[in-house]
C-alpha cells in the first residue's frame, strides 16, 4: 500500500466530531495520515511546525484560522486545501492560489439541506400555513371546513433571485410541482436560463410578477438591502418573502414596516441583525415566521459536508483534480 500523504485538521476542534463521525473518519483516513486528535484552531502553534512542514492536504471547517503568507511557508508541501463547509473567504486569501494550492468547497454538498427548507418553506407558503397558524394560535377557533380562496400552489408564481448553488438547486426541487419559476441573476444571460428551464426577469418584473419571492443572491457590499422600500412596495399584496441567503440583503426596518401592514408575509431563515435581539417585531408579528438559521447543514447532515472532502480527498491522493474548486475570481461575488 502507498504511504498515505499527511493531512491535518484545521478547524474549531469540537466541530471535527460532528462533521467527521465515524465512518465518515474511517474512510478518510484510508486515504490520508490524519489524526483526529490534532486539530489546528491556530497554525503558528509551535507545537504544530513539524506536522505542518509535512501536511500534503489541509481539512479545514468552520473556524480555520487565517491561512497567510507566514502559514503557507510554514507548510511548504501544502497542494489542497479542502473546505467542509461553505464559503472559505474568512480565511483563504491570493496567496493560496498565487501557489498553485488546489482549493475545494463543501459548498454544493451543504447547499442541499438548503434548498431543501426553501422548497418546504415555498410549499407551505403556498397554503398560507405560516399566517394561519398564527391565527388559529390568536383565536382558538378554527374558521372550519370551508374553502379557503386566494391559497393553494396550483400555478403559484415563485420568483428566484440569484442562481447560486442553491439558487439552482431550488429551481431543481421546485420542477415536479405545477408551480411557475422565474429567476433574476446579473450574471446569467438567457441562454443559461433556458438551461435551467425558467425564464429570465429584471428584478423588479420578477418583484412584480412572483407570489412567493425566495432570495439566494451573496453577500456583497452590492447586494446590502437588495430589497429595500422600493423592492417591497413591488411586491403583489398577499406575497411571501423567503430569505435564506444573509439578512443583510433584505432591509429589517422596511419588511416589518410591510409585515406590520400585513400586505406582506415573510420566512426568514436569517436576519439583519443576527441573532435577533429580544425586543425584535420579528419575533411578535404574525406575518413574520422566523427560524435560527436552521437551513444550512444540521444535526446528521453535517456528515455530508465531511462526506463531500472525503471524496475530494480521495481525488487528490489519486492525481486527479478536485471536483468543486473553488476559482479566486469567483470569491468577490461569491457567499
Amino acid at each position: 500500500m502507498p504511504e498515505r500523504p499527511q493531512a491535518l485538521f484545521a478547524m474549531t476542534a469540537e466541530n471535527v466530531p460532528l462533521v467527521f463521525p465515524p465512518a465518515v473518519l474511517a474512510r478518510l483516513r484510508e486515504s490520508v495520515d490524519i489524526d483526529p486528535g490534532l486539530v489546528a484552531e491556530d497554525l503558528t502553534d509551535p507545537a504544530l511546525a513539524d506536522v505542518l512542514a509535512r501536511t500534503e492536504i489541509l481539512v479545514t471547517g468552520w473556524g480555520c484560522p487565517r491561512l497567510d503568507a507566514a502559514v503557507l511557508d510554514a507548510a511548504p508541501k501544502l497542494r489542497a486545501v479542502l473546505h467542509s463547509a461553505g464559503s472559505v473567504k474568512g480565511f483563504a486569501g491570493a496567496e493560496i492560489w498565487r501557489r498553485g494550492i488546489a482549493v475545494s468547497s463543501a459548498a454544493e454538498a451543504n447547499a442541499v439541506p438548503v434548498a431543501e427548507y426553501t422548497l418546504a418553506v415555498i410549499l407551505l407558503a403556498g397554503k398560507d400555513v405560516f399566517v394561519r397558524r398564527e391565527r388559529l394560535r390568536a383565536e382558538r377557533a378554527s374558521p372550519g371546513w370551508g374553502i379557503v380562496p386566494g391559497i393553494g400552489n396550483h400555478g403559484r408564481r415563485v420568483g428566484v433571485i440569484g442562481a447560486s448553488r442553491i439558487g439552482r438547486k431550488v429551481i431543481e426541487l421546485l420542477r415536479p410541482f405545477d408551480l411557475s419559476v422565474s429567476l433574476t441573476d446579473p450574471y446569467v444571460d438567457e441562454n443559461a436560463a433556458a438551461e435551467l428551464g425558467v425564464p429570465l426577469l429584471p428584478l423588479d418584473d420578477l418583484l412584480r410578477t412572483s407570489d412567493v419571492v425566495t432570495v439566494h443572491a451573496p453577500e456583497t457590499p452590492e447586494t446590502r438591502h437588495l430589497i429595500g422600500v422600493r423592492e417591497l412596495a413591488l411586491m403583489p399584496d398577499g406575497a411571501v418573502l423567503v430569505n435564506t441567503a444573509r439578512g443583510s440583503l433584505v432591509d429589517t426596518d422596511a419588511l416589518v414596516a410591510e409585515l406590520r401592514s400585513g400586505r406582506l408575509s415573510a420566512v426568514l431563515d436569517v436576519t439583519d441583525p443576527e441573532p435577533l435581539p429580544a425586543d425584535s417585531p420579528l419575533h411578535e408579528l404574525p406575518g413574520a415566521f422566523v427560524t435560527p438559521h436552521l437551513a444550512g447543514s444540521q444535526g446528521n447532515e453535517l456528515a455530508r459536508l465531511g462526506l463531500a472532502v472525503v471524496e475530494e480527498a480521495e481525488r487528490v491522493v489519486s492525481g486527479a483534480g478536485v471536483a468543486f474548486p473553488v476559482a479566486f475570481e469567483a470569491l468577490e461575488r461569491g457567499a
